[in-house]
């Protein structure tokens, strides 16, 4: 298909599936709303061409009612420049941040992140946005994120290289390096900088 309407479709059936295995008792009615979820997966790798049991890991995985992923996102400035990372397996450039784990809140998740991809203990300041990832990054995934952009200020630390990035550096926004558009656009850093220097800012959030 040339549009992304597939891609909705499979994200329905998936949570249709989902909900239905989560609250049904009847044999049957399990063995059917487990077809459906397999019909789904099997939709996303025939489109997007991964193999099933990537999909199957990455798309049908949990259980109970269905809902967004969280996705955390540390804006850090020194000198009007903000950090970015360089990812060990694209060799782009990303702000800090990743999964909120289990157990873990948008703010320990936020730290954590940025301790093990720059190197730094930050302190959470603002809140910037809360994003629908599929309304603002490419490509679309077929599972629905929260990305939650946070200004954070620095208390100590420095980079070492890890086992998901090889470097840090600051940027101005007019020399960004290569990004890694499907977790951080232009547009995404604009708006970072921008929050920074507005003492008002006002949180956005679709």
């Amino acid at each position: 298909m040339k549009d992304k309407t597939w891609i909705d479709w499979t994200v329905e059936l998936q949570a249709i599936a989902q909900t239905g295995l989560h609250y049904s008792k009847d044999p049957y009615d399990i063995e059917r709303f487990e077809r459906i979820r397999e019909i789904s997966a099997e939709i996303i790798s025939k489109q997007s061409e991964l193999p099933i049991e990537i999909v199957k890991d990455l798309f049908c995985n949990e259980k109970g009612f269905q809902t967004p992923k969280l996705d955390t996102r540390a804006a850090i400035f020194m000198d009007n420049k903000i950090l970015l990372v360089k990812e060990n397996d694209t060799k782009t450039w990303s702000l800090p941040g990743g999964w909120v784990d289990i157990n873990e809140s948008i703010k320990s998740s936020t730290i954590k992140e940025v301790k093990e991809e720059a190197g730094l203990d930050v302190v959470p300041d603002r809140l910037i946005a809360i994003q629908d990832r599929n309304k603002h990054n490419k490509p679309q995934y077929a599972y629905g994120i929260c990305k939650i952009f946070m200004i954070c200020n620095v208390i100590s630390g420095h980079f070492l290289p890890n086992l998901e990035t090889s470097d840090s550096g600051y940027f101005s926004l007019n020399e960004l390096p290569e990004l890694s558009t499907e977790k951080n656009t232009y547009e995404q850093i604009k708006m970072c900088f921008t929050a920074y220097h507005d003492d008002s800012w006002v949180v956005k959030f679709d």
